[in-house]
C-alpha cells in the first residue's frame, strides 16, 4: 500500500467503515446480478455490463478499495465475454472438434502468433487439409514446424509425414524419421507406426528388424480401440517383420517394448 491511501485511512476511520459497508453492499449486488445473468440470458450482457462499468467509475472515486472493485468488475465483464482479449486453448479446440474451421482459425490464430504450439497445431491443420481456407502446404508446414520446435507431439507427427511425402518441403527420409521418432517417443501411436514401418524398410535410418518390431508393437497396443484399422495395420505389420526375425532378436524387441515409457516432450532446434 503507498503512502498516499495508509495516510487518508488514518485520517478518515469513520469514512472507511462507511465505505466497507458500500464496498460489501456492491459486492452482494453484483453476486445478485451474476445469478440473474445466468437465469436470464437475455439481458445478461446489459446488466452485467452496465454493472461493471459503474463498478470501475465507483473504484477510482473510492481510492483504496479500487483494485477490489476492478477485479469484481473484471470477473463481470468475463462472465458474459467482455474484456477478454482473447479465448482460452480449451475453446479454441472445442470449436476446432466440431468442424467450424473458419471460427477455429480466427480463434487459434492470436494464440498461435503468441507461441501457444497447440494453436500452432491447429492452424496448421486447417491449411494442411484446406478446411474454410485454401490448402496450403506451405503454410502447413511452418506452423507444424513452430509447434514441433516447442515439442507438440502431434505436430511433430504430421512434420514427418510432410517430409516423408515431400509436401511443403524438401522430401527427406532422415527428417521425417527425426520427428517420427519425437513424436514416438511421446506415445503418438500413429508417430510409433510410421517408425517402425521407417525401420522395417530402412528409409532414413539404418533397417532394424528388432526396433521395427518394437515401435509396431507399440503402435498396436496405443492405437485406440475404435482405431481398428490403425490397429490391424500396425499388428499386420509388426507380425510380417517377427516372421523373419530370430527368436533371438524377437525376445529383445518384446523387451524393449515392455520397458519403454513415453517421455515428456522435447523442444528440438529448427533448421530453418
Amino acid at each position: 500500500m503507498s503512502l498516499l491511501p495508509r495516510f487518508a485511512l488514518n485520517r478518515h476511520r469513520a469514512q472507511e467503515k462507511a465505505l466497507e459497508q458500500q464496498v460489501t453492499a456492491l459486492r452482494s449486488a453484483l453476486d445478485q446480478c451474476k445469478g440473474m445473468a445466468k437465469r436470464w440470458t437475455e439481458v445478461r450482457l446489459e446488466v452485467m455490463a452496465i454493472i461493471a462499468v459503474v463498478f470501475m467509475g465507483l473504484g477510482f472515486a473510492l481510492g483504496v478499495y479500487r483494485e477490489p472493485l476492478q477485479r469484481s468488475a473484471g470477473a463481470a465483464l468475463a462472465t458474459v465475454g467482455i474484456g477478454s482479449s482473447r479465448p482460452d486453448f480449451k475453446t479454441v479446440n472445442a470449436v476446432f472438434q466440431k468442424g467450424e474451421y473458419p471460427a477455429a482459425l480466427r480463434l487459434a490464430q492470436p494464440l498461435a502468433d503468441e507461441g501457444d504450439a497447440r494453436a500452432q497445431s491447429i492452424v496448421a491443420q486447417i491449411h494442411y487439409r484446406g478446411r474454410g481456407v485454401p490448402q496450403s502446404d506451405t503454410e502447413a508446414a511452418t506452423w507444424f514446424r513452430r509447434a514441433a520446435d516447442q515439442g507438440d507431439a502431434l505436430a511433430q507427427f504430421y512434420l514427418g509425414v510432410m517430409y516423408n511425402e515431400g509436401r511443403g518441403v524438401p522430401q527427406d527420409y532422415a527428417e521425417a524419421a527425426k520427428w517420427y521418432r519425437l513424436a514416438a517417443d511421446q506415445g503418438d501411436a500413429q508417430a510409433q507406426y510410421n517408425l517402425g514401418l521407417s525401420y522395417a524398410r530402412g528409409e532414413g535410418v539404418t533397417p532394424d528388424p528388432i526396433a521395427a518390431h518394437m515401435w509396431l508393437n507399440l503402435a498396436a497396443a496405443r492405437f485406440p480401440a475404435a482405431d481398428s484399422r490403425g490397429r490391424t495395420a500396425a499388428t499386420r505389420n509388426r507380425d510380417n517383420v517377427a516372421s523373419e526375425m530370430t527368436s533371438d532378436q524377437l525376445v529383445e524387441a518384446q523387451r524393449r517394448a515392455r520397458e519403454w515409457k513415453p517421455k515428456t516432450p522435447q523442444v528440438s532446434a529448427s533448421d530453418g
